[in-house]
């Protein structure tokens, strides 16, 4: 096989109402809108730095068969990108910044749609 390089992963997470995770994306956790497919968005990305995030709708009907997902996401600076977020309401009250047997430091959230975002730094040991 052919040397190739992957560039990137763009996980696709479900979503009630995409415009509201547009919001919540953008408003909350620093993100930009890349696309959306109309004024009333059933599928959307949303980037920060070199990370982008699909949006797409799930009817109601079907949400409770709908799987959500758990993205990790690496971060340079996991301690800063928690202090900045920790003031904005999104965390759980058991939300913390946790170091992990296999070499992480870490915290996780649930989005508004209940898929899980985990940031993370390798510790470098």
């Amino acid at each position: 096989m052919p040397d190739l390089l992957l560039e990137a992963v763009n996980p696709v997470l479900p979503s009630r109402d995409v415009k509201q995770s547009i919001q919540f994306y953008c408003e909350k956790l620093g993100f930009k809108l890349s696309f959306q497919d109309a004024d009333d968005p059933r599928y959307a990305a949303v980037t920060r730095d070199r990370v982008e995030i699909h949006l797409r709708w799930h009817d109601a009907s079907s949400w409770d068969r709908v799987e959500r997902p758990n993205i990790r996401i690496a971060v340079c600076d996991v301690e800063h990108l928690y202090s900045v977020f920790q003031p904005l309401g999104i965390f759980a009250s058991d939300t913390t910044l946790r170091d992990t047997a296999f070499g992480t430091r870490e915290f996780g959230f649930f989005d508004p749609d209940g898929n899980l975002l985990t940031f993370y730094s390798d510790l470098g040991q």
